[in-house]
Formats: structure tokens, C-alpha cells, sequence
């Protein structure tokens, strides 16, 4: 399965792809940032974010995309922004007719360190780690991506397969 990770934002959109299945190695395809300058109309930036999101599509051809759930933060204009970026991200893969999952930032967080209250640098060893790179990928919102990805493969991926058998049965 091959996973294209978002993890939204507004001036840094983190884009990581990663391949694997459960119970065997994971790999890293790419990963990456879309970036937009905070001076720009927010109408502009996500364009700019879209034109991104789609290339990184186009290019890698994902299973499916995983997109961090935007939860409240104290920071109504970071929040605000967090949720624009993701619907951005939401429409793009649905446009092509991608699943989309939704993992909260615990519930990743979880996934790749064992903890739900893991830090960033926590989460950006454990993607080293299990991808079995040289460093720590760069920015954290890079490394968060890649997290969300991980997370999909693992645990979405797993609960995809419980969903479509449960149909067949149903049929």
C-alpha cells in the first residue's frame, strides 16, 4: 500500500509517501513541504496548496491519503487556517476517488512511538527509525507527514480490510 501523508498548515503543508503493508518494512517514497508566503491573500494560498497537493498525486499515485483531523487549539487563526489547508487536501484526493482517512494528532503520535503524548522529536526518531533513514526529516511537518502515513499503513490499512470484508459478507 502506498500512503501520501498530509499533515495541513497554512504557510507549511507537510507531504510525505510512504510504502508498505503491516507486519513488513516500511519505505520511504518522498517527502516534502508546500509552502506559501504569509503575505498572500488566503484565497491564493490555497490555490497554492491544491496546485501542490496535486502534483504530489499525480506524481506518486497513492492508495490513499492520510490527513491529520484538525482538532481545537487555542489559536483561533492557527485552527482556522489547519482546517482550510486540510479541506483542500480532502478535495483533492476525493477528486480522484481516493480513501481518505482522517488520524488525530494521539492517535499518530501512538502508532509510530507507543505513546499518545509523544513529542515532536519523538515522533520525528521513531519515523528515522522506522524508515530506516539517515536523519530526521526536515521540517517537523515533513516528519509529521510521514507519521500520518505510517499510521495509515498500520492502522487504517488494517481497519480498510475489516471494512471490506464485513461488506462482502453482507452481500
Amino acid at each position: 500500500m502506498r500512503v501520501l501523508g498530509i499533515d495541513p498548515g497554512l504557510t507549511r503543508c507537510g507531504i510525505g509517501v510512504v510504502e508498505g503493508s503491516v507486519g513488513r518494512p516500511l519505505s520511504l517514497v518522498d517527502v516534502g513541504v508546500v509552502r506559501t508566503a504569509a503575505d498572500q491573500p488566503v484565497a491564493q494560498r490555497l490555490h497554492l496548496l491544491e496546485v501542490g497537493i496535486e502534483e504530489w498525486l499525480d506524481r506518486h499515485r497513492p492508495d490513499a491519503v492520510a490527513v491529520e483531523r484538525v482538532f481545537s487549539q487555542h489559536n483561533v487563526r492557527t485552527v482556522m487556517g489547519t482546517a482550510q489547508a486540510s479541506g483542500v487536501a480532502l478535495v483533492a484526493a476525493a477528486r480522484r476517488g481516493l480513501p481518505v482517512a482522517l488520524h488525530t494528532p494521539s492517535e499518530v503520535k501512538a502508532a509510530v512511538s507507543g505513546s499518545g503524548r509523544a513529542d515532536k522529536a519523538q515522533v520525528a526518531l521513531m519515523v528515522t527509525r522506522l524508515l530506516r533513514l539517515t536523519e530526521a526529516p526536515r521540517p517537523a511537518d515533513a516528519a509529521d507527514a510521514l507519521a500520518l502515513a505510517i499510521c495509515h499503513i498500520w492502522r487504517g490499512g488494517a481497519q480498510s480490510r475489516i471494512d471490506e470484508a464485513l461488506a462482502r459478507s453482507r452481500s
